[in-house]
C-alpha cells in the first residue's frame, strides 16, 4: 500500500462515516491568501461561490477583506447575503420567476447591493417592469459572449445598443459588463494569456465606446480561475475565480502553473472485494461528480487504479495489489471536478491540524432556502 500523504492524515478518521466531504482548513486558507496575492488587493476580487456554497467560507473571505461575490442561483445569493456579504452579482439570466425572487431578495436584504447579468432585451424589459413596479431598481451587467457561446451577446454594435437601451429603462441601472471566458484553459500559461487578451479585447473596446457616448460603465467583471491572474493585470477589472478556493484534480492536472493545492477530499472505504483484483468503494454517483469520463477521482493511495464501473453508491476499482486494501480500508479521493461534488453533500467535515473539528453546512446546494 502506498504511504498516505501527510496532509491527508486524520487522527480521528475512524469517527467519520463514509462517503464524506472533507475540507482541510490550512490548505483552504493558503488558497484564499494566494488568490488575494495573485490580484494584489482583496478589492480586486469577486469570487464565485458556486464551488463551495457554504456560509462559513463566505464569512472567512469577508474576514480577509473580500467584499464582493458572484453567484449562480437565487439560493446562493440568499446564503451569501445572510452570511454578511454586501455586494452580490447574480451571474445568471433572470428569466421566469427568478426576477420576482430577486426583488424579494433585495427587499429582504436592503443593506446588500444586488446586481444581475442580462443578455436579452425582453428579459431586461421584464426585469425592469418587476423592479420599477415595486418602486425599486437594480443594477444590470450586460453579459458578453467572448467565445464560450453559452450565454451572453457578442461585444459590438448590437451589444452597445442593448446596453444603451437597458440603461434608460426605469427600474434598471447600468452596472457594467460581465465577461466569462470559461473556454480558455490551455495548459500553456503563455498561450492562455494570449487567448485571454484576444477574447477580452472586444469587451474593452465596447467599454470605451460606451464611455465615449456618455453611458456609465461602472465595472467589468471578468474571468474564472484559469484566467483571473491575467485579468488582474488590467485596470478596473473585478476578477472572479471560484474553484481555486478548494481546487481539484482536474485543474491540478490541466493548470499546473497555478500553484493552488487541493483543500478538499472525499473519504471513502473499501466495502467489498468481489474479485481478487477488484475493490468496491462506497463512492458512487451520489457522492462525487460524474459528468465526465473516468478518472472522476484521483486515489493517492492506489496510483495504479483502473476504474471498472460506477453506479449510484458504488465505485469499482481494479489493481493488481487489491489484497493490500482489505474491506474497511479508509481511502481518500481527490475529485476531478469539485464544484458539483460539493453540491452532492449536505455538509463538509472541517479538518484542522489533522483532526476533525466541526461540520460546515453546504446550505446553497438547495435551489431554495427561504426566498
Amino acid at each position: 500500500m502506498i504511504t498516505l500523504p501527510d496532509w491527508l492524515r486524520i487522527a480521528n478518521v475512524a469517527e467519520i462515516d463514509s462517503p464524506a466531504l472533507l475540507i482541510f482548513e490550512e490548505r483552504m486558507e493558503g488558497n484564499l491568501r494566494q488568490m488575494i496575492e495573485r490580484v494584489g488587493d482583496a478589492d480586486r476580487l469577486r469570487p464565485h461561490i458556486k464551488t463551495h456554497k457554504m456560509p462559513r467560507l463566505i464569512r472567512r473571505q469577508l474576514d480577509l477583506g473580500i467584499s464582493r461575490f458572484k453567484a449562480a442561483t437565487i439560493a446562493e445569493s440568499e446564503m451569501c447575503a445572510a452570511a454578511g456579504a454586501r455586494d452580490i452579482l447574480l451571474a445568471f439570466p433572470p428569466v421566469g420567476p427568478r426576477a420576482e425572487r430577486l426583488l424579494r431578495l433585495a427587499k429582504r436584504f436592503p443593506d446588500t447591493s444586488f446586481s444581475v447579468t442580462v443578455d436579452d432585451r425582453e428579459v431586461g424589459e421584464a426585469l425592469a417592469r418587476v423592479f420599477h413596479g415595486a418602486g425599486w431598481d437594480i443594477e444590470f451587467l450586460l453579459d458578453i459572449d467572448c467565445g464560450q457561446h453559452r450565454t451572453g451577446i457578442a461585444a459590438g454594435p448590437a451589444a452597445f445598443a442593448l446596453y444603451r437601451d437597458l440603461a434608460t429603462m426605469p427600474g434598471l441601472r447600468p452596472g457594467g459588463l460581465h465577461v466569462y471566458d470559461g473556454h480558455l484553459h490551455d495548459k500553456d500559461p503563455v498561450k492562455r494569456a494570449k487567448d485571454c487578451a484576444a477574447a477580452f479585447a472586444p469587451t474593452d473596446e465596447l467599454r470605451r465606446d460606451l464611455l465615449a457616448a456618455g453611458i456609465p460603465v461602472p465595472r467589468i467583471v471578468a474571468g474564472g480561475t484559469p484566467t483571473f491572474p491575467m485579468h488582474a493585470r488590467r485596470a478596473d477589472v473585478e476578477c472572479s475565480p471560484g474553484t481555486c478556493v478548494l481546487w481539484d484534480h482536474g485543474y491540478a492536472t490541466q493548470l499546473p502553473d497555478m500553484g493552488f493545492l487541493p483543500a478538499a477530499a472525499l473519504l471513502t472505504r473499501v466495502v467489498s472485494r468481489p474479485l481478487p483484483h477488484r475493490l468496491c468503494l462506497d463512492l458512487g454517483h451520489k457522492a462525487v461528480a460524474s459528468e465526465m469520463p473516468h478518472p472522476r477521482v484521483h486515489l493517492p493511495q492506489i496510483p495504479d487504479a483502473v476504474f471498472a464501473g460506477h453506479s449510484e453508491e458504488h465505485l469499482l476499482v481494479e489493481t493488481p495489489h487489491a489484497e493490500d486494501y482489505p474491506v474497511g480500508t479508509v481511502l481518500f479521493a481527490i475529485p476531478w471536478h469539485i464544484c458539483p461534488t460539493v453540491a452532492l453533500h449536505s455538509e463538509a467535515v472541517l479538518v484542522r491540524g489533522g483532526v476533525t473539528v466541526e461540520r460546515w453546512k453546504v446550505q446553497a446546494r438547495d435551489r431554495r432556502i427561504e426566498i
